[in-house]
């Protein structure tokens, strides 16, 4: 008998496309969804949680062997107000309190939860590549995800396996970062943002499910790693690597300047500008293989995906 993977936020980018591969390889998949929602899929089915009103199906949850903790409001969603930072804490704390106070409270039989991070955790990059045993940034992101990380790792106290992702940019061009990046590149133009010597720290979607995959089966794996490709690049090495995948040498090369990001972003083109890079040596050392190590395979493959 499959194991049944219950997983929170698995209508966003990431979540469908785990979905989908955990259908493939004869799972029964549970997503817990704030709004009611039909399948059509015989091994997949909708259940109804609230982490604001800290209620959920429990019976959702007790038919639970693994869970996947995606949840949390999208943070390149809109402008950094004081109401929407607030939100983008909540969704991810509020939602990893409620698994842990179910998990608690109710008779359930979930051996392994597996949550989402961002590499947000860490600080600017100065001189080597950041690693799990680094201390969290004190910005935003960096409070963030420390909040969201202490939130999932108090279910280990119930003797289950917390392991945690912190992903970089997730090369996707059906959502995400990637996608606002391609919008120019299909008229000609690879804007890099600011200066574009930023370091960027980045994964192709494939091999992030792959990871999330990884981690439900091999139980090896315990507390965060890393979830990005050996090889980091500068933001206009990205940009002009999308580009010449798409539109080989017919494009030109332009500079989204600092000042006007930050009149057009506010507190958000922090994390547009900051220089991240950050190491995938734990993750490697597991066995783990990415199957687009470098930037040009994984925006080959994306654009002829495309087309």
């Amino acid at each position: 008998m499959m194991d049944t993977v219950l997983i929170t936020g698995g209508t966003g980018l990431v979540g469908r496309a785990l979905t989908d591969f955990l259908l493939d390889r004869g799972y029964q998949v549970i997503i817990f969804s704030r709004h009611k929602a039909a399948s059509n899929h015989p091994r997949l089915r909708y259940a109804l949680w609230d982490p604001a009103r800290k209620t959920l199906d429990v019976t959702a949850l007790q038919e639970a062997d693994i869970i996947v903790h995606l949840a949390g409001a999208n943070v390149a969603d809109g402008r950094w107000t004081k109401a929407r930072k607030q939100e983008i804490v909540d969704s991810r704390v509020q939602s990893s309190q409620l698994l842990f106070d179910q998990l608690r409270d109710q008779p359930n039989k979930v051996r392994k939860v597996i949550s989402a991070s961002a590499t947000g955790y860490y600080g600017e990059f100065k001189d080597h590549a950041f690693t799990e045993n680094d201390p969290p940034a004190t910005d935003f992101l960096g409070a963030t995800c420390k909040a969201w990380e202490d939130s999932v790792q108090q279910i280990a106290t119930l003797g289950k396996k917390v392991v945690i992702l912190r992903c970089g940019l997730v090369m996707s061009l059906q959502g995400g970062a990637l996608r606002e990046y391609y919008k120019p590149v299909k008229l000609g133009f690879a804007v890099a943002m600011g200066n574009g010597e930023q370091w960027v720290s980045w994964i192709h979607l494939q091999d992030v499910v792959r990871l999330y995959y990884n981690a439900i089966v091999n139980d090896q794996l315990s507390g965060a790693y890393n979830a990005v490709s050996p090889f980091p690049v500068t933001n206009q090495h990205l940009v002009q690597s999308l580009a010449k995948a798409a539109k080989g040498k017919s494009f030109i090369n332009v500079h989204a300047p600092a000042f006007a990001l930050k009149l057009a972003l506010g507190e958000m083109s922090v994390e547009v500008l900051k220089s991240m890079k950050a190491s995938s040596a734990k993750i490697l050392q597991t066995g783990f293989q990415f199957s687009y190590p470098t930037i040009d395979e994984a925006t080959q493959q994306l654009v002829r995906d495309q087309q």
